[in-house]
């Protein structure tokens, strides 16, 4: 499965630590040229640094939207257009909905939600102009078990994570026609800082790990996992492990409700709607 990327160009956000760190990586490893942005761009260096191919760095927040679109213009730039494109940056919770500040679901969404739509809708143009059955495109968007299934602590985190699976759900559909491959990608705990980086009831950086996370999947193999279940057109794809890995199977979405989706459009079905007006 490695020659599935191999000469491509990917672009991971959120690419400086955890699970975008390891896809950076991992994808170098198959021959993929690699993007990476985040806010931190000595430790986009340093990931960089780790990956045997050609890379760019493109540091920004993705809660500045003019950034984005200047970084997106240079992404497209680099070399003629973006193959793979990776929604993952985010940040979690640990609060109780009793005690969050209202403030905290504000940049929660924002950042975990809107501004992966942001990010996303500013590229498609150009994906749509160039995809094609020969010249697959693949947008991913790093969701979580909390996007299928609601946990305590975690409500604003539930809600942007849910919203970007409707999001990538409801794309995939209009997106169908095209050679765009829409990928849903629903973790469970992974060994990496979310838990430390997850904001409290007063949205301060929480500053501390929990047994779950820690005992979680190695990042690596869940990159590994993400690119080859992209590589074989997984649309949804659950990566988690005991319980986590049950809860996500029960609410999995089927196949056959994606297909009936992508034949609705097929048949005529957004043309129809913008026809009534």
């Amino acid at each position: 499965m490695t020659g599935h990327f191999s000469g491509k160009t990917a672009w991971i956000t959120g690419a400086s630590s955890g699970i975008g760190a390891a896809l950076a990586r991992e994808a170098a490893n198959r021959g993929t040229h690699v993007i990476l942005s985040g806010r931190d761009e000595a430790r986009l260096r340093d990931i960089a640094d780790t990956c045997d191919t050609e890379t760019l760095i493109l540091p920004f927040d993705v809660r500045d939207e003019a950034a984005m679109h200047a970084a997106t213009e240079k992404a497209i730039a680099w070399r003629g257009g973006i193959d793979l494109f990776v929604a993952n940056a985010g940040i979690s919770q640990r609060s109780r909905a009793t005690q969050t500040a209202m403030q905290v679901y504000r940049d929660i969404i924002e950042i975990d939600l809107t501004a992966q739509i942001a990010a996303v809708q500013a590229l498609l143009p150009n994906l749509v102009e160039q995809a094609s059955k020969d010249e697959p495109k693949h947008l991913v968007f790093i969701s979580s078990i909390a996007g299928k299934v609601g946990v305590p602590l975690r409500t604003a985190y539930c809600a942007a994570k849910h919203g970007l699976i409707g999001y990538a759900d409801a794309l995939r559909g209009e997106l169908s026609q095209t050679g765009i491959g829409v990928h849903v990608v629903c973790p469970g705990s992974v060994a990496t800082n979310v838990s430390r980086n997850a904001l409290t009831a007063s949205g301060t950086a929480r500053g501390k790990s929990d047994k779950a996370i820690d005992d979680g999947l190695d990042p690596n193999t869940v990159a590994t996992d993400i690119l080859n279940a992209i590589t074989l057109g997984q649309r949804e794809i659950i990566l988690a492990k005991g319980f986590e890995e049950a809860m996500g199977e029960m609410r999995r979405t089927p196949d056959q409700l994606f297909d009936q989706v992508a034949a609705m459009v097929a048949n005529g079905y957004m043309d129809k709607v913008e026809a009534e007006g």
